[in-house]
């Protein structure tokens, strides 16, 4: 049985050790946490929605469904010429025929970012932000700023969609407990038109949607940093908050960028369409992957990392291990699978959002968008610990 070591335990990692451990490989998936946090659910813990223990699963009682061999430990060091890596507690992997870097992305460091927090975080950032909306509550009035920052170096880091979902979950939280009155909600963003990827059609009701919730906007000017109590721009102007929600753009591994790997220019892993790394010297090891977040995606402006992406890959991944090994070529790639698609809630409903290369568009979804994603959810869970069967490729 060969050998595969996985480092990463989100959507990427955990989906590329399901599917090799099908394939009856010896699997070594490794995490820096013992549970795999569900993202795109995440929104309604800071509304009291969801508990933070809904949105995870416990990694041990995936280790037991799916058989994998799991190490809960973060990663230190790369040494990809010589097959090795380290871990925080000085664990030292090595020898595996094959390797997959599923460690998702690390973030831009932007001046006093401290004095935010991040929906797209650490997870129990998740808990903060309740904590922080649950005392404006009490308080009964206040300024909260939502918002996501760009990298230029690499368009495809930026996450959005959770700031808008959140902004408007906030928003109908304090409309049902009648005082949204007496708050005042700003989205704001460096570029003039954040969530220009989803399309233009996308774009417009977007704008709608913020005049007809009374939110304000604040597009198109440079964040030079965060202060406790405001944020200041590249023109000196200042956006005063009592609290911000903001999602730093993606940046490459802050491990790969000290590592032997190729990367580009924002530090994220060189990969070919088949995910595998693409070193710049012949004497490299061939057994080494990337996939999801970590890997530097390949496209049109508007392409996105997403987490049914990083599935996209690691299912290919799995496959094209196989073939390797069975001594055959017939491999999957991941270009033509690049599409955004989510469900962007509100709290009372939401919108199916969809883009491709050919077509781009965002229907309405009143009410039933909402229970859409929450039983999404649901099945994210289930699936994952094979309690009901898994629909393919979802």
């Amino acid at each position: 049985m060969k050998t595969v070591l996985i480092i990463g335990g989100g959507f990427a990692g955990l989906e590329a050790a399901i599917f090799l451990k099908k394939s009856n490989y010896d699997v070594t998936l490794v995490s820096e946490r013992d549970y795999f946090f569900i993202y795109p659910t995440s929104i309604w813990i800071p509304t009291r929605e969801q508990e933070f223990d809904d949105v995870c699963i416990d990694l041990k009682k995936l280790q037991k469904v799916h058989g994998f061999k799991l190490v809960v430990d973060a990663l230190k060091k790369i040494d990809a010429k010589e097959n090795s890596y380290t871990l925080d507690s000085g664990t030292v992997l090595k020898g595996y025929e094959h390797v997959v870097l599923a460690m998702g992305a690390s973030k831009m460091k932007h001046k006093g970012i401290e004095n935010t927090l991040s929906i797209c975080g650490d997870p129990k950032q998740s808990l903060q932000i309740r904590d922080a909306i649950d005392a404006l509550i009490k308080k009964g009035s206040g300024k909260i700023c939502f918002g996501f920052g760009g990298n230029p170096k690499d368009t495809s880091a930026v996450r959005g969609g959770p700031a808008f979902e959140l902004l408007f979950n906030t928003h109908h939280l304090l409309k049902k407990k009648g005082i949204r009155d007496n708050f005042e909600l700003t989205f704001f963003a460096p570029m003039p038109e954040p969530g220009k990827r989803m399309g233009k059609k996308a774009l417009k009701m977007m704008a709608q949607f913020f005049e007809k919730l009374d939110i304000k906007q604040h597009f198109g000017i440079k964040i030079k940093a965060f202060e406790n109590d405001c944020m200041v721009f590249e023109d000196d102007s200042k956006l005063e908050s009592d609290f911000t929600m903001f999602i730093a753009a993606g940046d490459g591994h802050d491990v790969v960028k000290e590592s032997d790997l190729p990367t580009n220019e924002a530090g994220f892993i060189k990969i070919d369409d088949f995910c595998n790394v693409v070193f710049d010297t012949p004497e490299m090891p061939t057994n080494i992957y990337a996939i999801g977040d970590i890997a530097a995606l390949e496209g049109a402006d508007w392409r996105a990392k997403q987490g049914h992406v990083a599935e996209v890959m690691a299912r290919n991944v799995a496959f094209n291990i196989e073939q390797k090994d069975k001594g055959l070529s017939d491999f999957k790639g991941y270009q033509e699978h690049i599409n955004i698609i989510c469900m962007m809630d509100s709290g009372n409903g939401a919108s199916l959002i969809y883009r491709d290369g050919k077509k781009a568009f965002m229907i309405p979804l009143p009410i039933i968008g909402h229970w859409l994603k929450k039983g999404w959810g649901v099945y994210c869970k289930l699936s994952k610990l094979k309690k009901i069967p898994r629909i393919p490729g979802i």
